[in-house]
């Protein structure tokens, strides 16, 4: 395959994606048995801190849920601290068991399963002082956002 064949295949295969796990996410959120805001905070809580230019993301998951990640708008580490979780991306489905460090590349949306209960760390560089003001900065609403968009 020649470069331009395989750039193709590659724009072709994240936007079968980004459409594929909205609909998986929009089957979740339907689903009888889906758990959605107070009650999925409740039993995923998420402790926030800040530090020297940093926000760091500490979400506790228990076993067997499925969830859908936001998308994310920069590039940054994340660290799973502890269990086991299966995450399918554009990159393709990865078995992650702690301890384990990554990076989450702009533009990413995963599906997570849970197999063990985890605690999953992201870390932020950001100026903004508040969960809402560095949500607004690193969170894309939606795959049209033009630091998501596929290039």
């Amino acid at each position: 395959m020649n470069q331009i064949t395989e750039k193709k295949t590659e724009i072709e295969n994240s936007i079968n994606f980004r459409k594929n796990i909205l609909e998986i996410e929009k089957q979740i959120l339907d689903h009888p048995k889906s758990i959605m805001g107070e009650e999925f905070d409740k039993i995923n809580p998420v402790k926030s801190t800040f530090a020297g230019g940093c926000y760091i993301r500490e979400i506790f998951m228990p076993a067997e849920q499925i969830i859908t990640t936001k998308i994310h708008k920069k590039d940054h580490p994340f660290f799973v601290q502890s269990g086991k979780l299966s995450i399918i991306s554009e990159q393709g489905k990865q078995e992650i068991e702690a301890p384990y460090n990554g990076i989450t590349k702009a533009g990413t949306k995963r599906l997570i399963y849970t197999h063990t209960d985890c605690v999953f760390i992201t870390v932020h560089a950001t100026d903004k002082l508040t969960v809402e003001e560095v949500t607004k900065e690193v969170i894309a609403e939606d795959f049209n956002d033009p630091l998501v968009a596929i290039k």
